[in-house]
């Protein structure tokens, strides 16, 4: 699990690349978000636009992350999934837990929204 971190319109926007699935990664990824809550960052966009894969333990990482920041007060919200993980969300039915849009800037805006 390949994945970038950077701040746009002061949404965390975790960019993630190539195959989203377990293993050692997952624990630096939940690492790295308990950091981002600590500091206040609570409101995060996953852009998947870069994902090429995506497995069950990928889905589950996800959605631990989502449960994570809901628990602190913030969301997390999906961004630019391909056909094929598109349809993996909707097959799981998890489309209608994730807030998905289809460009980063719309998932930032939907944040602006709520506010």
């Amino acid at each position: 699990m390949n994945y970038s971190i950077t701040e746009k319109y002061n949404v965390a926007v975790i960019t993630f690349k190539g195959k989203v699935m377990g293993g050692p990664k997952v624990t630096d990824f939940k690492e790295d978000l308990k950091e981002m809550i600590e500091s206040g960052k609570t409101n995060i966009v996953a852009d998947l636009s870069k994902v090429t894969f995506m497995n069950s333990s990928g889905l589950g990482a996800m959605i631990s992350a989502l449960t994570t920041l809901r628990n602190a007060g913030g969301d997390m919200k999906l961004c630019g999934a391909s056909d094929r993980i598109e349809s993996l969300l909707i097959v799981t039915k998890l489309i209608t837990v994730f807030d998905h849009h289809k460009t980063l800037d719309d998932a930032v805006a939907a944040y602006e929204k709520e506010a």
